[in-house]
Order: C-alpha cells, then sequence, then structure tokens
C-alpha cells in the first residue's frame, strides 16, 4: 500500500476549543519544542514539502491546526502549537496551556501523540511533561529523535538506548522512540506505520 499520508491536506487551525472539527473518528497530535523540526517531520511523513510550514521564526504555530487526510474518513493529523519561544506573551501561555490540557483530557477522537525532540537535546522539561500528559490520559507516546543525520550511527544509537531506558523506566511500555531524519528519510517508515496503526488505516510498505 502506498503512503496512507501522501494525500493529506489542511483541514483548518483552532484557536479555541469550539473551533475544533466534530470529536468523531481517529487523531494524531504532533508536539515539539521549537525548532525542533516538527513541521520537517510531518512534511516527511506526508510526502510534501509544505504542508506544515517550516518557519525560520520558532514559536509561530499558535493554533491546534488539523490536517485531513481524505483517502480515509475522519482521520486527522493535529499539529500543536510550538512551544518554548520566550518572546510568546504570558497570558498567551496560560491560555494555550488551559486549551491544550482539555483537549488531552476531553477529546475522545485523539489516539496517541508524537513528540518530536532533537536527538541532540531530548527529554527537555516540556518534552517530558507532553509525554506525562499522554500516560496520564490513557494513551500511547511516541518520541522521534529528530535530526539524527546531524550525529553519527555510534552517537545516534547511544541516544536512543539513553533515551529508551529513561522512558521505559518511567512510563513502562506505553512510551515508544525511535531516531528520525526528514532530510535523510530515517525512520521515516517506521513513523508511518506507528502513526497508522494508531489511526486504525493500513501502514505503507516500503
Amino acid at each position: 500500500m502506498s503512503n496512507p499520508f501522501a494525500r493529506a491536506k489542511y483541514l483548518l487551525a483552532a484557536h479555541t476549543p469550539q473551533q475544533l472539527p466534530p470529536d468523531g473518528g481517529f487523531e494524531v497530535a504532533f508536539a515539539g519544542r521549537s525548532n525542533a523540526g516538527k513541521s520537517s517531520a510531518l512534511n516527511a511523513l506526508c510526502q510534501q514539502n509544505a504542508l506544515a510550514r517550516v518557519s525560520k521564526t520558532p514559536g509561530r504555530t499558535q493554533q491546534l491546526v488539523f490536517f485531513d487526510l481524505p483517502s480515509h474518513a475522519n482521520r486527522y493529523l493535529v499539529d500543536l502549537p510550538g512551544y518554548g519561544y520566550a518572546k510568546v506573551p504570558r497570558d498567551l501561555q496560560a491560555h494555550w496551556q488551559a486549551f491544550l490540557a482539555r483537549y488531552f483530557r476531553e477529546r475522545e477522537a485523539l489516539k496517541g501523540l508524537v513528540v518530536v525532540m532533537d536527538i541532540r537535546h531530548p527529554l527537555k522539561d516540556y518534552d517530558r511533561q507532553m509525554i506525562a500528559f499522554a500516560v496520564e490520559n490513557g494513551m500511547p507516546a511516541h518520541a522521534l529523535l529528530t535530526k539524527a543525520d546531524k550525529l553519527g550511527r555510534g552517537a545516534a544509537g547511544n541516544t536512543l538506548q539513553a533515551v529508551r531506558k529513561e522512558l521505559q523506566a518511567e512510563h513502562g511500555d506505553k512510551v515508544s522512540v525511535q531516531t528520525f531524519s526528514g532530510e535523510s528519510k530515517i525512520g521515516v517508515d517506521e513513523a508511518r506505520g506507528v502513526i497508522a496503526r494508531w489511526l486504525e488505516i493500513g501502514g505503507p510498505r516500503s
């Protein structure tokens, strides 16, 4: 089967719970610190260059952005706001924390969370927070260690093992981890397989 995400297209951006699409079907959300490579990862997964806007100014995503999968009814990829960018006003940060907490707690369609981390700077406080958010709300999380092409294979493997060991100690088998690179396509099929399983659609063959 071909890539189930290749025809993904922008659906809507929600700034408040009222703007979210109807709570049915299946969604997988993507979270990541500013400049972790979240937009590049989404683009690589969907084989599109500009599906998720890659910005030189970190933290510009200030909405939950929904991408529809036309080949599969009521299936969505959701780009969560970038975080860790100091120039976001405090009241906006508070709004987002409340909105995201409610989204994780109440959204029946949310089936899993992909947490995107730069492999050179993994498991920052907010990464841990987002993973804990998912686990506490009974959903699986998958850590993408992006920009794996920036490290040698040995160093990337060592970081992968260290992150996996730490997350297993904290969360057992509820969190999976892999290396990834949108640039060199490391781990792209593996990540598609995880997300396709959560969305209950056919996974890609390499």
